[in-house]
């Protein structure tokens, strides 16, 4: 069996999305509900791009749940291995739109289903056809879904998957903010490719610049850095080869999922590439930058459109 599919582990939500950017969030009229999360998004670049994907996560035995498992499985990824429970509601999350289409949040997650999941729930049977398996930050608080995420990635190490983390920090999920960076800093350490934005590099490190946090990166094992900067492009990094790609000049008009479009657009290219977890360190930088670019024009076409996965491209339209 060829190991094909990218799998994501972690929340899928409701986003719900203003009808009007630029004010504060009390001024919104009404939202319309988008199906979101950043494990979901990275699926859905993946799959929109013609790749096969998989996401792990549990949802509510609500109505918000059905929409969201409806919608995933028309964007073509595979629902088998979501869970259901009567025990939390669906997450949501109400989105505000500063006038550069910039976000901000209000969760609806006390707790919601997801956060439930439990390692007892994984099956290693999941990972037979795995090329990767990506997660973020937001489910990997002191609930169960976190040591769910712990024996996926070593159900995924059995298989030699690519293991890929965005912290894609949500500060305000966590009360404890040191907590939040000594998980971060745990599952660091048991990944290949580490995306992380400009904006979340000094928290995460308390360095200022990602050439001083580079070695500490590579000490823990990673084998390949992205280091994103919204609209001032991207860098990528191993231990021999490093590049960078400008964005793609565009009037953003929601930047809902663009990172997590990054990223899925990333690993779609990685798979046709022809890397596994073992040459990662090997990619010369004319692979790294053609990974770029690609990234960056997928981004650029989804920031042009509100929400996330309808916004997505197709190859073609790349």
């Amino acid at each position: 069996m060829e190991n094909d599919t990218l799998i994501a582990i972690g929340e899928a939500l409701i986003d719900f999305i203003p009808d009007k950017s630029g004010c504060e969030f009390y001024e919104v009229n009404s939202f319309l509900p988008a199906v979101g999360g950043a494990p979901a998004n990275v699926c859905g670049a993946f799959s929109k791009l013609g790749g096969k994907s998989r996401l792990i996560t549990q949802l509510g035995a609500d109505p918000f749940g059905d929409k969201i498992t409806r919608t995933l499985a028309q964007a073509g990824i595979d629902t088998s291995c979501i869970s259901y429970t009567e025990k939390a509601n669906t997450a949501l999350a109400f989105v505000s739109l500063a006038k550069d289409g910039n976000r901000t949040f209000s969760f609806y997650r006390k707790p919601s289903a997801d956060m439930l999941l439990n390692k007892d729930q994984i099956k290693q049977e999941w990972f037979d056809n795995a090329f990767a398996l990506h997660f973020c930050s937001v489910s990997l608080g002191d609930f169960p879904m976190r040591g769910a995420h712990v024996k996926a990635i070593e159900a995924a190490r059995k298989k030699n998957a690519v293991i890929s983390f965005d912290p894609n920090l949500r500060l305000q999920l966590w009360d404890d903010k040191v907590e939040l960076k000594n998980v971060v800093w745990k599952f660091i350490g048991m990944t290949d490719i580490l995306k992380i934005s400009d904006e979340e590099l000094e928290f995460i490190t308390d360095m200022d610049s990602i050439e001083k946090a580079l070695p500490i990166f590579f000490e823990k094992g990673v084998k390949l850095v992205i280091y994103t900067c919204g609209s001032n492009g991207a860098y990528s990094y191993t231990r021999y080869s490093h590049t960078f790609s400008p964005a793609v000049k565009v009037k953003a008009v929601d930047t809902t999922g663009a990172g997590d479009g990054f990223i899925g657009s990333f690993l779609w290219k990685l798979h046709e590439l022809g890397i596994s977890a073992d040459s990662i360190e090997s990619l010369t930088e004319e692979d790294m930058n053609s990974l770029l670019e690609f990234a960056n024009k997928f981004c650029a076409i989804s920031v042009q459109a509100p929400g996330a996965i309808k916004s997505y491209p197709s190859l073609e339209e790349i």
